[in-house]
């Protein structure tokens, strides 16, 4: 299997090193080519993430702001 699918399918670069008997992880990045529609949609998935984070986070803060107020 090619290092660059592993990276695609998103396993991180030391587990990549490690499946490759690599002990360097400079040496994997050498065998990964990855496109830079790759790297945007492993950014926009990243982001999609911290969105639903900080939703969730202010959805709370609304809670306990409304129990505080009622209280």
């Amino acid at each position: 299997m090619c290092l660059t699918d592993l990276a695609r399918m998103g396993w991180e670069l030391h587990a990549i090193a490690s499946f490759a008997g690599h002990r360097d992880t400079e040496s994997t990045l050498t065998y990964i080519h990855l496109s830079g529609r790759d790297l945007a949609d492993k950014l926009n998935r990243g982001m999609e993430q911290i969105h639903g984070w900080r939703v969730q986070m202010l959805a709370r803060l609304g809670e306990d702001g409304a129990e505080a107020i009622r209280s």
